[in-house]
């Protein structure tokens, strides 16, 4: 259920935004390319770091349900960052949430592994949604899936953002990451929904490489 707007529409994406198909043909080609090329490359990084994971306890990998473009649900896989059962005590925490609307962060959150603290520092926790963009679930650069909780509080301005597909990085990504407050972040998304092209692509991919390597903003 859509929460009822209870602020102006700051951007309406319109019809004319959504529709370029050209764009979308040679980024979804990109993505295929690139993320193929990504994981044959980082194979040796993922080895590691699954048996890192694995010496905490637990399973390697982590699906969660995510919401995609046009509000479908599909599975988004990690590497597990947390110890097991951390879905189950998100509630008993809720009332140390750092971040403001819907979305639910502790910059020391209790459920977090050490070997989860670093691969989160570094984001290796999110290379396996690289097999999300080979299946067409995710692209390289969109607005970040929510959760489904998280979108049933959304309000209209921010059911836009779900249409498009959700990337594995994007503005707030690639300018502040958890530093920004969620209506900033909401806003990035629609300005990144209206003014997406490759060449904006390319820059936000050369930009989120080096937040993640100087570690900006990440928890």
């Amino acid at each position: 259920m859509i929460k009822e707007a209870a602020e102006e529409i700051k951007i309406r994406i319109t019809d004319e935004d959504l529709h370029k198909p050209m764009y979308e043909c040679v980024k979804r080609i990109l993505d295929v390319f690139f993320a193929f090329v990504a994981l044959i490359v980082l194979s040796p990084l993922f080895l590691v770091t699954a048996i890192a994971v694995k010496t905490d306890g637990g399973s390697v990998f982590y699906a969660q349900t995510r919401q995609g473009k046009n509000n479908k649900p599909f599975k988004m896989y990690k590497f597990r960052s947390m110890c097991p059962g951390a879905d189950k005590i998100k509630s008993e925490l809720m009332h140390l949430n750092e971040m403001d609307g819907p979305v639910f962060k502790i910059k020391d959150d209790p459920r977090i592994t050490k070997v989860g603290k670093f691969i989160r520092k570094y984001s290796i926790d999110e290379l396996p949604q690289l097999i999300n963009i080979l299946k067409g679930d995710m692209s390289i650069v969109g607005p970040r899936p929510p959760l489904p909780e998280e979108v049933e509080q959304y309000s209209e301005y921010q059911m836009q953002r779900l249409l498009i597909k959700p990337g594995l990085t994007c503005f707030w990504q690639a300018y502040g990451r958890s530093q920004l407050s969620f209506e900033d972040w909401m806003d990035m998304d629609m300005k990144y929904i209206q003014r997406r092209s490759l060449r904006l692509d390319a820059w936000l991919i050369i930009k989120t490489v080096f937040a993640v390597l100087f570690t900006r903003g990440a928890y």
